[in-house]
């Protein structure tokens, strides 16, 4: 009996955490106008680049799942070797709002994460990666 109840008391907290919505700010960056502004196309992003590189430091260590519920859906993710993932965020509006498949030279973060998943280092980068 007391197996059963500890497992539906696990079951309803797993519920619970997996129902609550993300957080609408971190720090001063405003992580809805983040999440809204889909490849920095709106100019929102812009706006908040300095905000979003004073909570950095908080950002490093989370799990990728948790940055992306945090920043929104990456604009472009790649893999990696070793099992390492890449999300890249847009911070200006480039070629890539008008075509998604043309090289754009927009500002960007780039977010790294381990083989783990553990987000492990943020650059800035305004050149297409080569």
């Amino acid at each position: 009996m007391k197996q059963a109840l500890k497992i539906v008391s696990f079951g309803l907290m797993a519920l619970m955490v997996a129902c609550t919505s993300a957080p609408e700010k971190l720090g001063q960056l405003d992580l809805v106008k983040w999440r809204q502004d889909r490849g920095g196309c709106k100019g929102d992003r812009a706006t908040q680049v300095d905000n979003f590189k004073a909570e950095q430091k908080v950002l490093i260590g989370k799990f990728a799942n948790e940055v992306g519920e945090l920043l929104g859906r990456p604009d472009i993710h790649q893999l990696g070797g070793r099992n390492q993932k890449v999300y890249v965020y847009f911070l200006e509006k480039g070629t890539h709002c008008e075509d998604i498949t043309k090289k754009s030279y927009s500002p960007k973060a780039i977010l790294r994460f381990n083989a783990v998943g553990l987000l492990t280092e943020i650059t800035y980068q305004s050149q297409p990666l080569e």
